[in-house]
């Protein structure tokens, strides 16, 4: 096993830009791969290398976000992110933005997260069918039919 700083260095990167896809806020990116490394520099021994180093990060990473939503969700914080400024950049339509957003918010999964990875992360196909555990060619086909489906919404009526 190489050396956990190596480990730190070679993977913060890719896991702070699949954290930034999920929660589309930098601060919280932040947080959670911080709290992702700490946790894994304490779970280290417990990898058993089924799965790429960056995959199990991810994991820990993923399973990190959705537990601060909750934990926030309980709070009642969860509506005080900014996350949602990458979306309206690209639009001089408020409404539009917010149809986009709303749209995006109600892509069933595994769409939602393939969108996303992709786009505000910024991953590889090959990493996000990896993330899966699915191929690359999956990847782009639910990506291309999420990309759809969005477009299909947004050219259809104007919801509430």
């Amino acid at each position: 096993m190489p050396d956990f700083e190596e480990i730190y260095q070679t993977y913060f990167a890719d896991v702070y830009r699949y954290v930034l896809a999920l929660s589309r806020d930098a601060h919280t990116a932040e947080e959670v791969t911080q709290e992702t490394f700490f946790r894994a520099l304490a779970s280290i021994d417990q990898f058993r290398g089924d799965c790429q180093l960056r995959v199990w990060l991810c994991q820990i990473a993923r399973n990190q976000y959705l537990s601060l939503c909750r934990e926030r969700k309980r709070r009642g914080e969860l509506g005080k992110d900014p996350g949602d400024d990458g979306i309206e950049r690209g639009f001089a339509d408020r409404d539009a933005a917010r149809r986009l957003h709303r749209l995006l918010h109600d892509l069933p999964e595994p769409y939602k997260e393939v969108f996303s990875l992709r786009t505000f992360g910024e991953l590889p196909f090959a990493q996000i069918g990896e993330l899966f555990g699915k191929t690359e060619s999956w990847a782009r086909v639910t990506y291309f039919r999420a990309r759809q489906k969005l477009k299909e919404g947004f050219d259809g009526p104007a919801g509430p």
